[in-house]
């Protein structure tokens, strides 16, 4: 089997350190047996800022066992998967 990977945008509540959710981020990803690639910020509105984040993930996992391990952070606010797609090389 090849590998997926998901762009998702994570919406943190107002009052969330972005450092600390990376770091939450990324070992939640992990337990699921993803790997986190890239994390961005992104402006929203006012000073909010996303997060996109781009997690590479075994294609034969289904990607809501990422999306349940990541609205169990409590900082988030909530996720949306903005890409799919099937990695090459």
């Amino acid at each position: 089997m090849g590998t997926a990977l998901l762009q998702i945008k994570v919406m943190p509540k107002q009052s969330s350190d972005l450092e600390s959710l990376k770091e939450d981020i990324k070992e939640k990803v992990e337990s699921v047996g993803g790997t986190l690639n890239k994390t961005e910020e992104k402006e929203v509105a006012f000073g909010l800022k996303a997060l996109i984040v781009t997690i590479a993930l075994p294609e034969e996992k289904e990607t809501f066992i990422v999306e349940k391990a990541l609205s169990e952070i409590k900082e988030v606010s909530s996720i949306d998967i903005i890409d799919y797609r099937r990695a090459f090389g």
